[in-house]
């Protein structure tokens, strides 16, 4: 915290600090895991309308509903890596993933 023209303050890592928990409690974990996936659906979103699809047409390409595709541009959660690169090939993306275990050396899917 900081006082700038008599006022306190705070950076966004100190409210989240102070409003969800510290980094690495189950609370921070689930809050940032929870945006990345919202982050994912709205990637998701921009890159569908970039390419003049509809959700319906997107759908279609990957054999799922309308209605699964806006679940997965809303938030990004229920859905399965199969539908996920189904949805990332239709959309002609490049796919990184990178997993990071405990003590051990990270795993790099590209």
């Amino acid at each position: 915290m900081k006082e700038v023209n008599g006022k306190k303050v705070y950076s966004l890592d100190e409210m989240l600090d102070k409003h969800i928990g510290e980094p690495v409690t189950t609370e921070r974990n689930n809050f940032e895991s929870e945006l990345r996936l919202d982050l994912l659906g709205e990637m998701i979103k921009r890159a569908r309308k970039e390419q003049n699809l509809t959700q319906e047409e997107l759908g279609a390409l990957i054999g799922v509903k309308k209605s699964q595709i806006s679940k997965i541009e809303k938030s990004g959660k229920n859905v399965t890596i199969d539908t996920l690169i189904r949805v990332f090939d239709a959309l002609k993306a490049q796919v990184k993933i990178k997993v990071e275990f405990n003590n051990s050396d990270d795993l790099i899917i590209a």
